[in-house]
Formats: C-alpha cells, sequence, structure tokens
C-alpha cells in the first residue's frame, strides 16, 4: 500500500508557517504528501473538528477501497470444496514387452539418469523420427483419455520411444460431473501452455515462457509449481535446456532445430509439492486441485512446431 503523509495546515500563532494537525495513510495517493495552504485573507479559517472530520472521511474511503479490493480478490479464486485425501489407487502389474522392440537404455534401472548437458537438435531424418514419436505419443494419449471413467480430473503423461527418439505429452482429462471451478482450472492451464508456446522461436529467450504463463495464471489467481520443469527432449529423454513455467531470470536463447517440452502445473492452492514413500506419486502440499498439459516442440525460425499432435 502506498503511504501518502495528509497534512492539514493552519496558521501558527505567528501567522506564518504551518502546523501538522493530522495524517493518514492512503491507497489513493502516491507522491508528495497533500497540503492545505493556510486560508486565504477574509475568509474563516478551518477548525480542529472540520479538520479532524475530513481526515477520518479520507480514511473512511480508505476503508472501503481496501474492502472492495479484497472481495474483488475472493471472487477472483474460484472457491472448492475441500477434498478427501488422496489414497494410493491399485498399481496394475507392468506388461511384458517382445525381446526384438528396442528399449530406451534407462529401462531397468532403478537410478534416475543424470540431465543431459548438450542441446538436442536432430538432423532432417531425426525431427522425421521425433515428428513419428510424437505422433505415437499423442495417439496413445488420446486412446487413454477414452478409458477413464471416474473421479474428477485425471492427469495422463505418455512417453514413447520409437527409432531411436522420444515424444513425450501429457493431459488433464474432465472425469464424470466436474465442477465449473475444476473445468476453469484446466481449461486456464491448456491456455497457459499454448501461450507459453506462442513465446517460441529462434532467438527468442527461454525466461519468456515464464513470465507468459504466470502472467495468464495470476489472472485468475492460480499459483504455477516451481518443482516440475520442461525439458530438451530427442535420442535423450531428459536434457538441458531446463524450461521454467513461473517468472525467471533464466539466461539463453533458443536456437532452430532444438526440440524440447512445456509442461506447466497450475494449483488451486499451494504450489509447495510432497511426494509419497513410493518415490513417483507427487501432489500439492496443501491437497488442492493442480492440472497439467505438456507438448514436445520443434523450435523453428519463425516459431514453434508442435510436435505431439494427431
Amino acid at each position: 500500500m502506498a503511504v501518502a503523509g495528509l497534512q492539514l495546515s493552519a496558521p501558527s500563532a505567528h501567522g506564518q508557517g504551518q502546523v501538522l494537525l493530522s495524517s493518514v495513510k492512503s491507497s489513493l495517493f502516491s507522491g508528495a504528501p497533500l497540503r492545505f495552504s493556510p486560508p486565504t485573507s477574509g475568509r474563516e479559517p478551518f477548525t480542529r473538528k472540520q479538520l479532524v472530520v475530513f481526515a477520518r472521511r479520507l480514511s473512511g474511503l480508505e476503508e472501503a477501497m481496501r474492502i472492495k479490493r479484497e472481495r474483488e480478490s475472493q471472487q477472483l479464486t474460484p472457491k472448492v470444496k475441500r477434498r478427501p485425501p488422496l489414497r494410493r489407487g491399485r498399481v496394475s502389474p507392468e506388461l511384458p514387452v517382445p525381446d526384438h522392440i528396442p528399449r530406451p537404455p534407462y529401462v531397468g534401472s532403478s537410478e534416475l539418469p543424470e540431465i543431459a548437458s548438450e542441446l538436442q537438435i536432430p538432423g532432417s531424418q531425426g525431427i522425421a523420427d521425433m515428428r513419428a514419436a510424437c505422433e505415437l505419443a499423442a495417439r496413445v494419449l488420446d486412446s487413454a483419455g477414452k478409458l477413464v471413467r471416474s473421479g474428477d480430473i485425471i492427469n495422463i503423461d505418455v512417453t514413447v520411444y520409437l527409432n531411436g527418439y522420444h515424444g513425450d505429452t501429457s493431459k488433464t482429462f474432465l472425469c464424470g460431473d466436474v465442477s465449473d471451478a475444476i473445468k476453469q482450472l484446466v481449461k486456464v492451464t491448456e491456455e497457459c501452455l499454448e501461450r507459453g508456446i506462442a513465446v517460441c522461436k529462434d532467438g527468442a529467450s527461454f525466461k519468456k515462457i515464464g513470465k507468459r504463463i504466470s502472467e495468464h495464471a495470476e489472472k485468475y489467481g492460480y499459483g504455477v509449481v516451481e518443482r516440475f520443469v520442461g525439458h530438451g527432449v530427442g535420442t535423450v529423454f531428459h536434457s538441458e535446456p531446463l524450461i521454467l513455467h513461473h517468472r525467471n531470470d533464466q539466461s539463453g536463447c533458443m536456437v532452430e532445430g532444438q526440440t524440447f517440452t512445456i509442461e506447466p502445473i497450475l494449483t488451486m492452492g499451494s504450489i509447495e509439492c510432497k511426494t509419497w514413500p513410493d518415490n513417483w506419486t507427487t501432489l500439492t502440499a496443501d491437497g488442492s486441485p493442480a492440472a497439467q498439459f505438456e507438448h514436445t516442440i520443434l523450435i523453428t525460425r519463425t516459431g514453434a512446431e508442435i510436435l505431439t499432435i494427431c
């Protein structure tokens, strides 16, 4: 809140100078304090009672403006019924994969692979292979979404490894009877992904992605989770650059031919997360609803091509 001293003045005993009678805080003024000069000759000077009443009126206006801002803020953030704690569901066993199908190098390892430092810029044949892997990932995601029958929202993340390249995508699906507040969260999250992609092109700075996503999320009172990031993708599943979805000072610019993911997560409550003992399941610290959308994109000279579409 900006603070401006409101100085109401009256002649001093010697007829010169000013006497400070009252001051109030105000969010309506910024800059130098307001000053009321002594009355000109022939007019009655302000009495102390009149000055105090005037100051109280301004203070009351300030309070009314504060209440108005609070009400607008409450209307901006959707109200959501308290949700029951999440419980671990049944996890189906892994399906057997025929031996002749190539596997990425990390399959079968319990250790998370390190994030590769090199930027992934596939050649013309690599881009063709990536398009195939990404299109397949999009088809799998669409098919998996049609199988969902219960719950209110569910996020499905699909990674495909085909011809030595990865396709990575995710989407939050609405299931059953979903409240308007949840529908809005899902809609705005997808819009944030679209806005993040819209700033991408050769030479654009990476930090623009987080800025554009945060600006749109904040219009609706949502938080942007900082813990999970986008990443370079290609023959290596996770590599530089790491794509931050919140406001940041990340250095570096995009390069034509580069491939990476953008995958923002928006939440109605806390942006802090906690992971269960299975070292996989992660949820918001306060149990508030969250949504995520993800695409793998290819940077071009004038924009970005979304690869994970079918």
